[in-house]
């Protein structure tokens, strides 16, 4: 059994793209980040970046205490060491599946999270910020895009954690694209979308979004308006 603690974002959705595809059995722990839960001091004993997700695995692989991870990338890896699924059978597959997630933590996800910022959710439109990060959004699905052109998944023909890692991340109406302008991501997105496991894991998304009330302001400023001695 696995304790997941998640929020429907973009990284909440990673760890159950996987747990779906998997079949591991897990339970939902919801940490509603708009009211600040992530700062509660038993979460943060798992996840000391007070940031969801996070798991707490009871049945780990070598049979001993259950060990919890934080950091979506992380757990995904995590996951895949765990069950010898996703993260690639060779040296080389595990090569391709390692790199294209890591791009995602230090490129995609970063740079997509500040153009929802600047362009959603910020309290005045600084026209700077929206350019530079509508920009660094496009480029980065032109790196998709053109990876995707002669191979089904971002590490080659199987689907993977890199995969699971960076769909969540593709919304083009909310980061001001158009998936007609990427076929080959468009295509990709696609097949990922239409996986039972894909539907299955949303599903879970929107049982626990119906316990969540619109974005307030009082939860923006819990959100963006973090400091050290937030989380003390």
């Amino acid at each position: 059994m696995i304790d997941l603690y998640y929020w429907p974002t973009p990284n909440g959705h990673k760890i159950t793209l996987f747990l779906e595809e998997a079949g591991l059995e897990y339970t939902i722990k919801p940490v509603n980040i708009g009211a600040g839960e992530q700062f509660q001091p038993d979460f943060l004993k798992i996840a000391p970046n007070n940031r969801m997700p996070a798991i707490v695995d009871h049945a780990p692989k070598d049979g001993g205490e259950p060990v919890s991870v934080f950091e979506s990338g992380a757990i995904l890896l995590y996951l895949a060491e765990k069950t010898g699924r996703f993260g690639g059978e060779s040296v080389r597959a595990r090569a391709e599946v390692n790199q294209w997630l890591m791009w995602q933590m230090g490129g995609l996800g970063p740079m997509l999270g500040q153009n929802h910022h600047f362009r959603n959710y910020a309290p005045e439109k600084v026209p700077y910020a929206i350019d530079r990060y509508l920009k660094e959004t496009n480029r980065l699905y032109g790196v998709l895009d053109r990876r995707l052109a002669d191979r089904r998944f971002a590490a080659g023909d199987d689907y993977s954690i890199a995969d699971m890692a960076s769909y969540p991340w593709i919304l083009p109406d909310a980061q001001g694209q158009d998936l007609a302008d990427f076929p080959n991501l468009a295509r990709w997105h696609e097949a990922i979308k239409a996986r039972p496991a894909t539907e299955r894991a949303y599903a879970r998304a929107k049982e626990v979004q119906a316990q969540s009330a619109p974005m307030s302001e009082e939860a923006k400023k819990v959100l963006f308006g973090q400091t050290a001695a937030t989380g003390r």
